[in-house]
């Protein structure tokens, strides 16, 4: 059993695919949790979290982690994503330094989880700008590959874990999130229904079951 904490979840979809497989692991965000399980969350910032410490869980429980063993993070994208380059470079050669100076500390943010002593960590975004020159991704996953009907490029940052590897091609998919004026120039679909940015930033189950079931061997034999 390993000690493994989920930061910046709230939904608890990768947190509970992993104690599914008996770990002691949590989950952890600014907001409270919506999966449902209160005593596995932990409401605080996610950079005190990782050094270990006495916590307490959103039900008020105390709970003793002197050192977490695994950490799979989903730090904020907003400032970083290149779906913002339209609001970055507002006109072209030129830069939005107010945005640009957010991009740079939640590249700090980023760089703060991905840099711990922690021995194995997966860090999620989606394709980043290059000039916030993050480091270079291990891999890119879809949602496609892991059972779900949609697409949705994202980029997965590993230390000390393999690549994930498909579990279950979906050929009929489409776009998981509505395409912007450009994308549609491009000829790229909408998806068929609004969605909140909530929901947009929730993993997808196929995704979180392949992360504790693939990462779940090396982790415990750790």
């Amino acid at each position: 059993m390993a000690n493994i904490i989920i930061g910046c979840e709230e939904s608890q979809t990768v947190c509970l695919e992993f104690l599914k497989l008996g770990h002691n692991a949590f989950s952890c965000d600014i907001q409270e949790c919506s999966g449902g399980n209160p005593d596995r969350h932990i409401i605080g910032d996610i950079l005190k979290i990782i050094k270990g410490g006495v916590f307490k869980t959103q039900s008020g429980k105390s709970v003793k982690i002197l050192k977490w063993d695994a950490l799979i993070g989903f730090p904020p994208c907003t400032f970083i994503s290149n779906a913002g380059a339209r609001w970055m470079f507002p006109k072209a050669g030129i830069v939005c330094l107010e945005r640009l100076e957010k991009a740079k500390k939640a590249k700090d943010f980023f760089m703060e989880l991905f840099n711990s002593e922690i021995k194995f960590i997966s860090l999620e975004n989606p394709q980043p700008l290059k000039i916030v020159e993050l480091p270079k991704a291990s891999q890119y996953i879809q949602p496609y590959e892991f059972g779900h009907p949609y697409s949705k490029k994202t980029f997965l940052w590993l230390k000390n874990l393999p690549c994930l590897m498909p579990t279950y091609f979906v050929t009929d998919y489409k776009p998981f999130i509505p395409s912007n004026t450009g994308g549609k120039k491009r000829g790229h679909k909408a998806t068929i229904f609004h969605i909140s940015k909530k929901d947009k930033s929730k993993t997808f189950q196929g995704i979180a079951k392949a992360m504790a079931e693939q990462w779940n061997e090396i982790i415990t034999n750790h």
